[in-house]
């Protein structure tokens, strides 16, 4: 169930090496230059990165590079910054490592200035460019001086905690999981020394004079609400370079591989092939089950590295076990994450739970998300907002907790399973709060609430909290984060987690789930 990372080398660009891979065996060679930061290897930790690769790797040789100062590639002077011309050489230099006559440049985000420079000093090297997401001109797309400064101010004091994911896929930040993989992004794609460097080395692309002089095909793709780069800088691209073709995306999240990875990739292949990918879809009603580790790095670091992966193959072994004892098929896994599809909504719950109980076993905490709803299945895999929703489920779980929609709860009546209200939660695609519940049956202990219920034990007592806490409690109740309260109330996170926390001693409740829950109830009567 681990994915299988390509073999990583090593080009010499003057004195330095740059790190890259190669991906696939296609007739087309396409080298896909990133952006701000990059780690060939991290990527592939990341489930919408991983099938950003394999999608272009599957009609391409698509040969991946981290530029000079990020990731595995050697690190630059931050006293004498590196010229676009240098950066552009390092393309070269994995080129011919590579055995790369003459290839496609994808140029992403800060890598678009290098792709376009490069395509107009080398166009007997160059097929085609794609620019996604990318610009001429640093500050007048990106960010002015001023905000330059901030972000530098704060990436020296907060870099490698992830704060910087608002900044770029503001869309991603109610999910841990990707907040805790940006955050291991960012430490190892750069230092926080480095990080600040290369801003102010992105700060200095100006490439306006060159994009008449490219004479290669082009497509230029951007999101029409980037967080990151402005529209317009999509437009000034298209408007200046000669023949180029334009493809307005939605969404707002700036990387390449969040939001629809698929219709990025079906743009690409369209470009470069003349065709869309065939792809034949059979829309079916099934219930999803996705599961997630929690906190893994945290997980991680109390283990030996052997110890680590030992118990990482336990789990995914007992994993593929689960799936196959109640009838369910995978649709796509990594080291810290998969999904299942079921025919009926009990048999992913009873997997779940399962799951959740080895997981216990071996000392590890998983989380899992349940939702019933229809998908697409076709030729390039399994896809649908019904796995989407169990993956922002998922993502508010905790750790040894089983979440399900109210529609898989309204399915499963009779099935001996029981559940506790656990609040309602704005997840993407659907314009209504979802209802969620925490899930448990007769084998395991009942959730929190069920449990007081059932022992006869009186509610707990809400006048023991503060003025300021009864007005936490009930935005729990709401399903409202920690942030999204805090900005409610006008007062840090950090005060919110401290009231959160002061709630359940006071209460003496085990989880916030059950503060959820039992403030919901109250309210109810």
């Amino acid at each position: 169930m681990a994915v299988t990372v390509p073999q990583t080398r090593y080009a010499s660009s003057g004195e330095v090496r740059i790190a890259y891979q190669v991906v696939g065996n296609g007739p087309i060679d396409l080298v896909f230059v990133p952006g701000f930061i990059s780690n060939l290897e991290v990527h592939w930790e990341d489930s919408g990165y991983e099938h950003l690769l394999r999608r272009l790797g599957a009609f391409t040789r698509l040969i991946l590079l981290d530029k000079r100062g990020t990731g595995l590639s050697d690190r630059v002077d931050t006293h004498h910054l590196p010229t676009l011309e240098t950066r552009m050489d390092d393309v070269r230099a994995v080129m011919d490592a590579a055995g790369s006559t003459r290839a496609v440049l994808l140029g992403a985000s800060e890598g678009g200035p290098m792709s376009i420079l490069f395509a107009a000093t080398y166009p007997q090297r160059v097929r085609a460019l794609i620019l996604y997401g990318a610009y001429a001109h640093f500050h007048t797309w990106v960010m002015g001086r001023e905000r330059l400064s901030e972000f530098m101010r704060g990436a020296e004091s907060s870099w490698g905690s992830g704060a910087s994911l608002a900044s770029f896929a503001p869309g991603r930040l109610q999910d841990e999981r990707f907040r805790e993989w940006w955050a291991r992004f960012e430490r190892l794609s750069a230092s926080p020394t480095a990080a600040v460097a290369l801003a102010r080395m992105n700060a200095e692309i100006d490439v306006r004079q060159v994009l008449p002089s490219i004479r290669v095909p082009t497509l230029v793709l951007h999101r029409r609400d980037d967080a990151r780069v402005k529209f317009a800088g999509g437009r000034y691209l298209v408007e200046r370079i000669p023949d180029a073709r334009f493809v307005e995306l939605g969404g707002r999240d700036h990387p390449i591989w969040t939001g629809d990875v698929d219709q990025v990739v079906d743009e690409i292949e369209e470009f470069l092939t003349g065709t869309r990918p065939v792809t034949v879809h059979d829309r079916v009603l099934a219930t999803v089950l996705v599961a997630r580790l929690v906190a893994p790095s945290r997980q991680a670091a109390r283990r030996a590295d052997r110890a680590w992966r030992e118990l990482l193959a336990r789990l995914h072994a007992a994993a593929k076990e689960c799936i196959a004892r109640y009838g369910g098929q995978s649709i796509g896994s990594s080291t810290e994450k998969l999904g299942a599809r079921f025919d009926g909504p009990a048999r992913a719950l009873r997997c779940a739970l399962a799951l959740t109980d080895a997981a216990g076993r071996l000392d590890l905490g998983v989380a899992c998300g349940v939702h019933t709803g229809e998908i697409e299945l076709g030729d390039a895999g399994v896809a649908g907002l019904a796995i989407d929703c169990a993956e922002g489920i998922c993502a508010r779980a905790q750790a040894g907790e089983v979440l399900a929609s109210g529609v898989v709860a309204d399915l499963v009546a009779g099935s001996g399973l029981n559940f506790a209200e656990h609040g309602t939660e704005s997840i993407e695609g659907f314009e209504s709060r979802l209802r969620l519940l925490a899930v448990g049956d007769h084998h395991r202990p009942q959730p929190y609430a069920a449990q007081q219920a059932g022992a006869g034990r009186s509610a707990p007592n809400l006048d023991l909290l503060s003025a300021r806490e009864r007005e936490v409690i009930v935005f729990v109740a709401d399903g409202l984060s920690n942030a999204a309260i805090a900005r409610r109330l006008s007062i840090s996170e950090h005060t919110v987690k401290r009231h959160v926390a002061n709630i359940l001693l006071k209460l003496d409740l085990p989880n916030r789930a059950a503060a959820a829950a039992i403030a919901g109830r109250q309210a109810s009567h």
